[in-house]
C-alpha cells in the first residue's frame, strides 16, 4: 500500500489525524478535474465540518458550498462563507425554523431543496416580505428511493414553488445508491444524469430555464459530470476512506484521514485489540467492505468487531505488538469526523495545527 500518513511520535489515542499535504492534493486535483470539464464543484461540507478545510475548497474554485442542515449553514455564514445550498427538503413549518431560515436568507446567498407543495408553501411563508425571493432546487429521486420526486412530478412541485413566491433555479439529485455495491457508481451516475435531464425538460415546459442541475456523491461525481449537469456535490473526496478505496474512487495514497489507535492486547491466536471502538471509528460497515476499517501497515488484518472502546482484529500475517500505535483508515470518514471536536493536522509526521470541527452537533 502507498499510504502516506505518518503518525507523530507520542501521539495520544484515539485521535483523528489529517495529513495536510494529502488533503491539499485532494482538494486541488478534484477541483481541476471538474474545471477541465466545465462543471462546477459545490462540495458538501458535512464531511469536514471544518472552516479551514472549507476555505481551501473555496480557494480552489468552488462555485458554492453544500450543507445538510441550517445549523451547518449558520456556522459557515458566521465564518464568512456565502453561496450556500442546503441539499435537503427543508421543512420550515415551525416558527423557530422559519425565523432561522429568514435570517440566513437575509444575510447570505442561500438556496434550499424542496420536493413537495407543502414544503414550498412553508418556505414561501417563512421569507415573505424579504427583498428577494428565496432560491430553491427541486429534488429528484434518481432511484435511491429516499427523498425526491419522480421526474414526472417535477413540474407540479416547481409550480407550487412559484405560486409560493420562490425562485426556482433548477433541480438536484443524489445518487447515493452508488454506495450499494462495488459496481454501482457507474449505474447511479447514469441515473443522476437521466433524471436531471428529465427535470430540465419539465422545468422548460413551465418556462424555467434551469441555471442549476446539481448531482453528486464522491463515488458518482466524476462519472455524472457531463451535460446537462452543471455542478457536482461530493464531500468525502477531501479525506477519502476505506469505502472510497474499495469502490476504486481513490488510491491509498489519496487517503488523508485516519484514526491513530494503540494496540492494547495482542494474542498468539492472531487476535489483537485497539483502543479505538465505535466511538472513534463509527460503526458503518457496508456488506461489500472487509471489516470496520483498514490498517495499511498490517493489510492482512481484518477489523472484525467493535464495541464502544475496543476494536478486535485478527490476522494470519504479522501482528502488531502491545503499545504500538497504528493508523486505521475508517470505512466512512464523515461519521468519524462527527464524533470528535477537533482534527489533528500533520505534515511529514509532525503536528502542525489542530482544527476545530466547528459544525459538529449542529444537526438541525
Amino acid at each position: 500500500m502507498s499510504f502516506r500518513i505518518r503518525l507523530p511520535e507520542g501521539i495520544d489515542t484515539p485521535t483523528v489525524v489529517v495529513d495536510l499535504d494529502v488533503l491539499d492534493h485532494n482538494v486541488a486535483t478534484w477541483a481541476q478535474r471538474f474545471a477541465d470539464r466545465g462543471v462546477g464543484l459545490r462540495p458538501h461540507t458535512k464531511t469536514s465540518k471544518c472552516p479551514q478545510i472549507v476555505a481551501r475548497q473555496v480557494a480552489a474554485g468552488a462555485v458554492g458550498l453544500t450543507v445538510a442542515t441550517l445549523g451547518e449553514a449558520e456556522v459557515l455564514a458566521d465564518a464568512g462563507f456565502d453561496h450556500l445550498f442546503q441539499a435537503y427538503p427543508l421543512w420550515a413549518g415551525r416558527d423557530d425554523r422559519a425565523r432561522r431560515l429568514r435570517a440566513l436568507h437575509e444575510r447570505v446567498d442561500l438556496m434550499v431543496g424542496v420536493e413537495s407543495a407543502e414544503a414550498a408553501a412553508a418556505l414561501g411563508a417563512a421569507v415573505r416580505g424579504t427583498d428577494r425571493a428565496l432560491p430553491v432546487l427541486v429534488e429528484v429521486d434518481p432511484g435511491m428511493h429516499r427523498s425526491g420526486v419522480l421526474p414526472a412530478d417535477v413540474a407540479g412541485v416547481a409550480r407550487a414553488a412559484l405560486d409560493a413566491g420562490l425562485d426556482v433555479r433548477g433541480a438536484f439529485t443524489f445518487g447515493g445508491h452508488g454506495y450499494g455495491l462495488c459496481d454501482a457508481p457507474a449505474h447511479a451516475a447514469d441515473d443522476e444524469v437521466a433524471v436531471l435531464s428529465a427535470a430540465a425538460e419539465a422545468l422548460d415546459g413551465l418556462g424555467i430555464v434551469p441555471a442549476v442541475l446539481s448531482a453528486g456523491s464522491t463515488p458518482t461525481a466524476q462519472l455524472s459530470a457531463r451535460p446537462p449537469v452543471t455542478d457536482e456535490r461530493p464531500g468525502t473526496y477531501v479525506f477519502h476512506d476505506h469505502q472510497q478505496v474499495t469502490l476504486g474512487v481513490a488510491g491509498w495514497d489519496e487517503v488523508s484521514l485516519c484514526v491513530a489507535a494503540t494496540v492494547v492486547a495482542s494474542h498468539a491466536d492472531g487476535r489483537f485489540v485497539l483502543d479505538t471502538g465505535s466511538k472513534a471509528l463509527a460503526s458503518d460497515r457496508p456488506a461489500w467492505v472487509d471489516g470496520h476499517g483498514k490498517i495499511p501497515a498490517y493489510p492482512d488484518a481484518e477489523l472484525r468487531s467493535l464495541s464502544e472502546h475496543h476494536c478486535v482484529a485478527w490476522t494470519t500475517g504479522p501482528r502488531p505488538r502491545v503499545g504500538e500505535v497504528v493508523a486505521v483508515v475508517p470505512n466512512h470518514a464523515c461519521t468519524v469526523v462527527n464524533l470528535v471536536d477537533e482534527l489533528t493536522i500533520v505534515r511529514d509526521g509532525e503536528v502542525v495545527d489542530v482544527w476545530p470541527v466547528a459544525s459538529r452537533g449542529r444537526n438541525r
